[in-house]
């Protein structure tokens, strides 16, 4: 994880569980303090086996990349919780490691929860990364049988204030379940629930699939991530064009796949 390098850059950025229980309108310290954990936090090196951030200095550089993307992305949104959606230009360019961390960074502020929110159904990885066990299923699982519960396809991850809703079942046609009415409903649900979580969808890749442009439809911020030596400046450019330029915050340069 030491090799990994991500940061931030705003060339682009001209724009002005388990499910908490209780009250629909908890206050966040609420809501966060009915958040159940189980066993424990991970340890730093498990963390680090599963390259996500952690607090202790031996990450400290790419802890504090995150962190400062996370606060672009609040002095963006001001007082309200946001969905923000993190594609890659290409594929192995880093976008699912660089979505759960950002994931991560928002979860160390005590204040604050996320639900990290696999949508690239052809190849999702997030739980694999995390050590999670579906066993419940996932996301297509719920828009398919919505009866079950959300709470039954959210996971703890070991990151306290941190949730996984892994993709569930693959699906080639994934695009029907992300421009249907259910899935903007779940969304909207999980975000205005709760003032305190924050959303981070982990899209496909810009190239090759359609479903990061639909998947944008549904967020209130786009993050390019870009990898470093690999993407070159034009299909940078031509993977903004795909978006909004209004909710584009800005593109990550990573290192890593």
């Amino acid at each position: 994880m030491a090799a990994n390098n991500t940061e931030f850059s705003d060339m682009l950025s001209d724009h002005h569980g388990d499910p908490h229980h209780g009250d629909a309108h908890a206050t966040p310290n609420h809501s966060i303090a009915r958040m159940r954990e189980e066993a424990g936090a991970l340890a730093p090196i498990d963390c680090e086996r599963k390259r996500l951030i952690h607090r202790e200095e031996s990450v400290r550089q790419q802890s504090d990349a995150f962190r400062g993307i996370r606060t672009r992305l609040l002095e963006m949104a001001g007082e309200s919780n946001f969905i923000t959606l993190v594609v890659a230009v290409s594929p192995r360019s880093g976008g699912s490691f660089v979505t759960r961390n950002l994931a991560a960074a928002f979860a160390f502020d005590e204040a604050k929860t996320s639900l990290l929110m696999d949508c690239n159904l052809r190849y999702p990885n997030q739980h694999k990364a995390l050590g999670i066990e579906p066993r419940t299923g996932g996301l297509i699982d719920f828009l398919e049988h919505p009866s079950r519960g959300i709470a039954s396809i959210m996971y703890h991850t070991g990151v306290p204030r941190l949730r996984l809703i892994p993709a569930g079942k693959s699906r080639e046609n994934s695009g029907e379940y992300f421009s249907s009415f259910r899935m903007r409903a779940v969304l909207d649900s999980l975000r205005c629930r709760y003032p305190d979580r924050y959303l981070f969808l982990d899209g496909p890749p810009v190239k090759g699939s359609p479903d990061a442009r639909i998947l944008a439809d549904l967020a209130d911020f786009v993050v390019i991530v870009a990898g470093y030596g690999r993407d070159t400046p034009a299909s940078i450019n031509q993977a903004v064009a795909n978006f909004d330029p209004a909710k584009l915050a800005g593109v990550v340069f990573n290192q890593s796949p």
